[in-house]
């Protein structure tokens, strides 16, 4: 399908589908991990409890840290998550690091009028610079996550660019914003390059003549399709992952966020 002859359409960020990817030039580039990340996988045993990469159920496990239970109950809870449950997930992704905030609405203008993205988790700096974007959905659930990731990741350019021009700082014409989207407790990372060009194509309604190619890292695969992170053997390989995606994405905020 021809992206340019697409109707655009104010349609928020929530919403968006692999429509809007193509209305707005916008691809999807699968890479392995050592080149997304831009490092080896590092072992992660001697930072984490052991308990917290073993333990299968949280329930009949001994001596287990206040911590290590809280994350083990938060994933069993968004393992069995139904549709409708996306919650579930939420608290299990603020278990996996420091998140300031839920459900939170950047501001969003698409085809001249004023919208939001509503982001399922972010990550927020103290100065109200967005940081990282997470979006979420159950297995049971039809929707797919990743099209309205990227809407929060432009959704997030927009809105830094505000907050750095209410500080009198120059706007960015890069903002490499490091994204995350769960289905259940599988996860998939991504940095997403939003350019000002993009950005006023969307504000626009109108076809970007440059593409835009996100990079996206899904952890190896599972041995079945439903297992998560509920099971030891790929939730060590997730945690190693993220462990990697943690300093990628302080990489993408040294970008943008360092003078802030």
């Amino acid at each position: 399908m021809n992206g340019q002859n697409i109707i655009r359409s104010a349609t928020p960020g929530s919403d968006w589908t692999r429509n809007e990817l193509l209305a707005y030039n916008i691809q999807v580039s699968l890479q392995e991990a050592p080149q997304f990340f831009g490092r080896e996988h590092e072992p992660i045993d001697h930072k984490l409890d052991a308990n917290l990469l073993s333990t299968a159920d949280p329930t009949i496990a001994a001596d287990l840290t206040k911590e290590t239970y809280r994350f083990l109950a938060y994933l069993d809870l968004a393992s069995h998550a139904n549709s409708g449950q996306e919650s579930a997930i939420d608290d299990f992704a603020k278990a996996l690091g420091t998140v300031l905030r839920t459900r939170y609405d950047i501001p969003f203008t698409i085809c001249g009028r004023g919208s939001a993205a509503k982001t399922d988790v972010c990550l927020v700096h103290l100065n109200s610079m967005i940081l990282l974007v997470l979006q979420d959905k159950t297995n049971k659930s039809p929707r797919s996550p990743e099209a309205q990731v990227i809407a929060g990741a432009i959704a997030a350019f927009q809105y830094n660019n505000e907050k750095r021009v209410d500080r009198g700082l120059p706007p960015l014409d890069l903002m490499n914003i490091p994204c995350v989207t769960m289905i259940g407790t599988h996860p998939s990372f991504y940095k997403v390059p939003v350019t000002q060009e993009l950005s006023d194509a969307v504000i626009s309604g109108q076809y970007p003549n440059q593409p835009t190619i996100v990079t996206r890292c899904v952890p190896p695969p599972r041995r079945r399709s439903f297992e998560g992170m509920e099971f030891p053997d790929y939730r060590r390989i997730a945690l190693q992952c993220y462990s990697a995606f943690r300093s990628l994405a302080k990489d993408c905020w040294a970008e943008f966020a360092a003078d802030f």
